[in-house]
């Protein structure tokens, strides 16, 4: 029997892609850049869900098609053959409308914008320093391999080549949809680089996930900020000591000190500084959004806050464990060398399953 509330939504969704078919190819909307580029992003959004649509629609017809020869047919042969094709296309019209279902969830605003990723090192001194570097070069492969483009913003580097902290940005659509269920606490279980007795040691890196603010949604008050700048530390050639090209910005409202030293050129780093700084404060405005309905709204996979332990890297055991959906993969190599979409693809769809549950509650 069809499900009457997802055909409704669905004939709503279908005269929805109408108009935005329309309205692109009014002059109208082609002398307004703006509005062209949000009506192509909707289309692109809703083009999956009209063909899947379809596809319902065209199995539905054949079901009745096929009863209505039933209704008639005395033929032994035709009515057979009359019945697997209703069995056959009930079974895929209940296959699709859990596929629409998926498809009609409420999307994160957020999904398709570009990311700042911050990775910490935590408990562990020297050896979550080095690891806070493995976790950074398995997302950089991972955004090579998706055809993503990342770029330092800042980077505190420890002798031995471990990382302190770095912050990154990710570009690329989708990039903050693919990601941002990595924020959280990452533990490693190793042998360190750094230990000759050869004892497992456990340590952590604290990995956060922002999507990138846009320049229009996050007004800075120029009275607002201290801007300092200052030399550039750590490895990076000799320039790097010699030259006040660093800058830092103080946020006096909110305190957030915002420092980035990975361009030779001032302007450039204040540039960049600003726009991290615009991240920041979009978080905090967004934190306090949720904050309202973050009961409704918090998921089988975590709360995405950067405390809570996530997942678990075993180099004895060559596993790597999410906690939140209780996922184990016996691949850390390659786990490590950026191929991580399998996990990616498993929170998702965990969160997808935990957000249908809650709306059909």
């Amino acid at each position: 029997m069809a499900n009457l509330d997802l055909i409704g939504k669905m004939k709503d969704v279908a005269a929805r892609f109408d108009e935005v078919m329309e309205a692109l190819a009014s002059p109208e909307t082609m002398s307004d850049m703006e509005r062209f580029r949000e009506l192509g992003k909707e289309q692109k959004r809703l083009t999956p869900i009209i063909e899947k649509y379809r596809e319902y629609q065209a199995a539905a017809e054949t079901i009745s098609d096929a009863e209505a020869i039933l209704a008639e047919e005395t033929d032994p042969e035709m009515r057979e053959m009359c019945s697997a094709e209703v069995y056959e296309n009930r079974a895929k019209c209940e296959k699709i409308e859990e596929e629409l279902k998926m498809m009609l969830l409420p999307r994160d605003e957020n999904d398709d914008r570009n990311v700042v990723m911050e990775i910490r090192a935590g408990a562990g001194g020297e050896e979550a320093a080095l690891f806070a570097y493995v976790l950074y070069r398995m997302y950089t492969m991972f955004a090579a391999s998706a055809g993503y483009k990342t770029e330092i913003v800042n980077l505190n580097e420890t002798g031995l080549g471990g990382f302190k902290e770095v912050t990154f940005t990710v570009e690329g659509t989708g990039a903050f949809s693919r990601l941002k269920f990595e924020s959280g606490v990452h533990r490693v279980q190793r042998v360190p680089e750094t230990e000759s007795q050869g004892r497992i040691h456990t340590s952590t890196v604290t990995v956060a996930v922002l999507p990138e603010a846009e320049d229009v949604e996050v007004d800075i008050d120029p009275g607002d900020l201290k801007i300092d700048t200052i030399k550039s530390t750590g490895a990076g050639g000799q320039h790097i000591n010699k030259t006040e090209s660093a800058i830092r910005l103080t946020h006096l409202p909110t305190g957030i000190v915002i420092e980035c030293q990975d361009e030779r050129s001032q302007h450039k780093n204040r540039e960049k500084a600003m726009k991290l700084l615009a991240t920041k404060l979009y978080e905090i405005k967004q934190a306090e959004q949720h904050e309202k309905i973050a009961s409704a709204r918090r998921s089988q996979v975590g709360t995405g806050d950067r405390s809570e332990r996530i997942r678990t890297y075993n180099y004895p055991q060559g596993r790597v464990s999410d906690h939140r959906i209780g996922l184990t993969l016996y691949s850390l190599e390659s786990f490590l060398n950026g191929d991580i979409g399998e996990m990616l693809d498993a929170l998702a769809a965990a969160d997808a399953a935990e957000r249908l549950k809650n709306s059909e509650a």
